[in-house]
């Protein structure tokens, strides 16, 4: 079965057709770049855009980096205010044509490492992070999705852990691996107090460099890197709009 997924990132709106039986894509991955200011409505002229360009006419999962309830955004960390309270489906089902199921994005990236990576077969608690413009986070337990924990949020020595340990504050402050690796070990020691998880997995563009700082990390639980990379949220994405549409759930089509 074959599902349009999208990435909507702080910088970058990503999408490719991927076959959710293998969880590979099956067309070009295709970027533009996140409008500025990114609105509701600009951005879903963006995802309008990327859907004519890979003349897609189907179901579209789509992520987005904010806690999603019920199609609806409920915050809005590193994008603009008005996504706060929008009804994100019914706007993008309306700027597409197609049924529409967003969820957040590390969420998304989570199911696809449990499914096709590094969290395949592993019951427990598995704990995935994202580090990237925030810190994303994804909670699975014997295989199912804790959905919006955003443990990016949390807070250490009165910041949030995203303000002291991201990819983009590692990117602005011009630290080292080890000196980024002091950060990150913070907030893995903080997840490990509260969850005590069974495994932990590093996801987000930085964790295709893992071999750079992967040996400065330390934790209880065994840490491995996301072996989908960037393209798990693509993935992910299409692998929910899938389940979700496959147990009859249809989304009427917005024409």
């Amino acid at each position: 079965m074959a599902i349009l997924g999208i990435d909507i990132g702080g910088s970058g709106i990503k999408g490719a057709i991927v076959d959710v039986a293998q969880g590979t894509m099956i067309s070009e991955r295709l970027r533009i770049s996140t409008p500025q200011p990114a609105t509701p409505e600009a951005v879903a002229q963006t995802v309008q855009q990327l859907v004519q360009q890979l003349n897609w006419h189907g179901p579209i999962g789509c992520t987005f980096p904010a806690i999603v309830k019920n199609g609806h955004t409920l915050s809005a960390a590193n994008v603009d205010q008005a996504w706060v309270g929008a009804n994100a489906d019914q706007l993008f089902e309306q700027a597409t044509g197609c049924p529409f199921h967003m969820l957040n994005d590390a969420d998304a990236a989570g199911l696809a490492e449990m499914k096709y990576g590094a969290g395949k077969d592993h019951h427990g608690v598995v704990m995935m992070l994202t580090f990237g413009t925030g810190i994303g986070s994804a909670l699975f337990v014997q295989g199912l999705l804790v959905p919006n924990t955003e443990l990016g949020h949390l807070e250490i020595r009165g910041k949030d852990a995203e303000h002291r340990a991201s990819d983009r504050v590692r990117e602005e402050k011009g630290w080292d691996w080890p000196k980024w690796a002091e950060k990150v070990n913070e907030v893995l020691a903080r997840i490990e107090a509260l969850f005590s998880p069974d495994l932990l997995i590093m996801g987000g563009g930085v964790s295709k460099r893992f071999d750079k700082f992967g040996q400065f990390l330390q934790t209880n639980a065994p840490l491995v890197p996301a072996t989908l990379q960037n393209n798990a949220g693509i993935i992910g994405a299409a692998l929910a709009a899938s389940e979700l549409f496959e147990q009859g759930h249809h989304i009427p089509n917005a024409h």
